[in-house]
C-alpha cells in the first residue's frame, strides 16, 4: 500500500517548529511519508504563528498558498498551531478551504484530525491550550544541519501586557528532565551536534514540577551525554537568572558561553507598564556579574520600541542603555498592537511612523556597536561548527561561533586548505569582519 504523503510549513519561532517535528514523528510513526514536493501531497500542514500582525499576515499567506494546489488536487488542508489556537472559529468560517483546524493543547490529535479528514470530514479540535508534557514524543528533524531545538517547557506565567502567549499557550509547564534527557539523546545519536534550550521563559523550568529552579541541574545532567558538543540556552528571563545558572555557564565546557535575555525596554516607566518585573539597575547588576564570571560571554537581547506611551526620553533611555551595556546581539521589534491583551486598550498609543523612526535609530546605533565588537575579534582564534560550503566558491566555508544562535545571529566565513566536513568543529583565525559576520581562515 502507498503511504500518504505530507508536506509542512511551520511558521513562527524555534518552539512552534519543535511542534511540527512533533506531529511529523508522529505522523511518520503511523505510516506517512514526508514530502518536500506540495504538488505530490495528500495532506499540507502548515503550522501557524500568531504572535504579532505580521505573522499572522504570513500564516493567512501561506494557508492561501498551499490551498491553491486543493484547486488540481485531492489534498487536505490542515491548519495548527497559534493563528488555530487565538482564532479557531473564525478562520474555519471565512477560509472554507480549511479541512482541519488544530490548536497548541492537541498536536498529539495530529494522526487523528488527518484520519477524519481523509474520510471526508471537517474537523475543529481545538482545544484548552496546554498538553500533557510527561511522554516523549516522536520527532523528524525538518531542517538541515547539525543543530536542533529542545522544547523544555511549554506555556508562560509572565503576563507582559503586550503579549497574548499565555492565552494561546497557556500556563507554563516544565517537561521532565528523564523525558529532555532522552530527546537530546534521540538527537544527539542521529547526528546532532548542538542542542538549544528552548521555552517562552528557559530559566523558570523546573519551578512548577520541582518546586524550585532547575535549569543550571538539567544543563549539568545534558552535559554528560558524551557525544553532544553545544549546548545553547535561549529565552532567559532577567529575574530568574540565578546564580548557580551563571556558574554552570561559566564553568560547563559543552555549555555555549551565550546567554539571550530579552529585556524588552530599559525605561523603567515602560518596563513598569509592560509589566515586566525588575528595575534597570537590577538588570545591570546583573549583566555585570555575568561578565565578571563568564569574561567571554556573548549578550544578546531584543527590545520592543513604540510601546504605548513610550515618549522620546524613554527612547532616549533605551538607546543610552544600549550604547553604556553594549550588548553582542540585538533584535529590535516595533509594537504590534495585539487584542486581548492589556497593551490593546491603553492610552497613548504611538504612531506607526514614530515606531518605525525609532525602529531604525535603535537599529543603526546596534548595527555601529556590532561592527566595533567584532572588530575587536580579528586576530583571535575561535571555534566554529561547520554548516556549509559557499556555493560556487570551492573551498570557502560557513559556519557559526559559539557566539551566534542559528537564523537571529551572524555566521563566519572561513577559507580552508583542504575539505572539511559538515557539523565539525574546526578552529578559525578571524582576519576581518563586518557589522554582523566574521570571515577567518582555517587554523
Amino acid at each position: 500500500m502507498t503511504k500518504k504523503k505530507v508536506a509542512v510549513v511551520s511558521l513562527g519561532c524555534a518552539k512552534n517548529l519543535v511542534d511540527t517535528e512533533n506531529m511529523l514523528g508522529l505522523m511518520c510513526e503511523s505510516g506517512y511519508e514526508v514530502t518536500t514536493d506540495e504538488s505530490q501531497a495528500q495532506i499540507l500542514l502548515v503550522n501557524t504563528c500568531g504572535f504579532i500582525e505580521s505573522a499572522k499576515e504570513e500564516s493567512i499567506q501561506a494557508i492561501l498558498n498551499l490551498a491553491q494546489h486543493k484547486k488540481t488536487t485531492d489534498a487536505k488542508l490542515i491548519v495548527a498551531g497559534c493563528l488555530a489556537q487565538r482564532y479557531k472559529d473564525e478562520i474555519m468560517e471565512q477560509m472554507p478551504e480549511i479541512d482541519a483546524i488544530v490548536g497548541t493543547g492537541n498536536i498529539k490529535e495530529i494522526v487523528d484530525v488527518v484520519e477524519k479528514t481523509l474520510k471526508g470530514q471537517r474537523v475543529n479540535t481545538v482545544k484548552e491550550p496546554g498538553f500533557d508534557l510527561d511522554n516523549y514524543i516522536p520527532r523528524v528533524i525538518s531542517i538541515p544541519g547539525h543543530s536542533a531545538y529542545v522544547k523544555i517547557a511549554e506555556g508562560c506565567n509572565n503576563r507582559c501586557a503586550y503579549c497574548a502567549i499565555p492565552s494561546i499557550r497557556g500556563k507554563y509547564r516544565s517537561k521532565p528532565m528523564e523525558i529532555i534527557e532522552e530527546e537530546v539523546r534521540e538527537l544527539v545519536n542521529g547526528g546532532i551536534v548542538e542542542i538549544i534550550l528552548v521555552a517562552q521563559d528557559t530559566t523558570l523550568y523546573g519551578i512548577d514540577l520541582y518546586g524550585d529552579y532547575k535549569l543550571s541541574e538539567l544543563l549539568n545532567r545534558l552535559a554528560k551525554i558524551e557525544q553532544l558538543k553545544w549546548l545553547r540556552v535561549m529565552y532567559c528571563y532577567p529575574t530568574h537568572f540565578m546564580d548557580d545558572l551563571i556558574k554552570t555557564i561559566a564553568e560547563t565546557p559543552k555549555v555555549c558561553k551565550y546567554i539571550d535575555l530579552p529585556l524588552q525596554h530599559a525605561s523603567d516607566t515602560v518596563l513598569c507598564r509592560m509589566n515586566r518585573r525588575g528595575k534597570v539597575q537590577q538588570i545591570k547588576n546583573l549583566i555585570a556579574k555575568i561578565r565578571a564570571n563568564i569574561p567571554d560571554v556573548t549578550l544578546r537581547t531584543s527590545f520592543i520600541v513604540g510601546f504605548p506611551g513610550e515618549t522620546e526620553e524613554d527612547f532616549a533611555q533605551l538607546l543610552s542603555f544600549m550604547e553604556e551595556i553594549r550588548f553582542d546581539r540585538v533584535g529590535v521589534f516595533k509594537y504590534s498592537l495585539e487584542e486581548d491583551t492589556p497593551a490593546y486598550e491603553m492610552p497613548n498609543q504611538v504612531d506607526e511612523k514614530t515606531k518605525e523612526e525609532r525602529y531604525h535609530r535603535a537599529m543603526a546605533l546596534q548595527q555601529k556597536i556590532s561592527l566595533n565588537k567584532n572588530r575587536e575579534k580579528i586576530g583571535r582564534i575561535i571555534e566554529v561548527l561547520v554548516e556549509g560550503e559557499v556555493p560556487d566558491e570551492p573551498g570557502t566555508y560557513v559556519g557559526r561561533s559559539q557566539g551566534d544562535a542559528p537564523e537571529v545571529d551572524g555566521i563566519v566565513y572561513f577559507k580552508a586548505g583542504k575539505k572539511v566536513e559538515y557539523g565539525e568543529l574546526v578552529q578559525i583565525k578571524i582576519t576581518d569582519s563586518a557589522e554582523y559576520d566574521l570571515m577567518g581562515v582555517l587554523i
